[in-house]
């Protein structure tokens, strides 16, 4: 079985280069020039579909299995399930905005640095959290069993944007963070 903390990292470590990409978009916007509004929009779907479909469910049940094992971090890793809910929102609600910019409309400049900053900092800080605290914990306290459970409690699937083949929605985006590692 792959080492599923190493893997479970190495997805944070993805994110994480997404939400720079990310980042530098909205300083560009923020600067006063025109951001690539569709890169934007392909890095906050990526994060919503295979984030939300598969690394989540995977990680609230290992958060489960951490909390039947120790009931004294039930509050943190509860938050920490919250916390997928809350970054689900603020990407939907920053994908909207840069949606309808795309289709002409007019948003002040403030709203969108506003929903970015959001699901930026919350995105990032949950990251943060969990390699922290709860990877090492998982790490731990986990046996082969609550991984395959941990497995399981998402459907099987390739990564759509890091995985062998990226799906052609995203390619794009796979040279863009190529050209950004080179």
């Amino acid at each position: 079985m792959l080492d599923p903390v190493k893997a479970w990292h190495e997805e944070h470590m993805y994110f994480s280069r997404l939400l720079r990409l990310l980042r530098k978009e909205v300083e560009v916007f923020h600067g006063g020039d025109a951001p690539n509004t569709q890169l934007m929009l392909d890095i906050i779907s990526y994060l919503r579909e295979y984030a939300d479909q598969y690394h989540h469910p995977r990680e609230d049940e290992a958060f489960r299995r951490l909390v039947a094992l120790r009931p004294d971090r039930q509050l943190p890793l509860a938050r920490l399930m919250q916390e997928h809910r809350v970054i689900a929102r603020a990407g939907d609600e920053l994908a909207r905005m840069l949606e309808e910019i795309d289709a002409g409309a007019i948003i002040q400049r403030a709203d969108i640095e506003e929903a970015a900053a959001i699901f930026l900092v919350y995105y990032g800080n949950h990251i943060a959290r969990e390699e922290e605290d709860i990877l090492p914990l998982a790490g731990r306290l986990l046996q082969e069993p609550d991984w395959i459970a941990v497995k399981d409690a998402a459907p099987a699937g390739n990564d759509p944007l890091f995985g062998a083949e990226p799906l052609e929605r995203f390619r794009d985006l796979r040279r863009r963070i190529e050209a950004e590692a080179a």
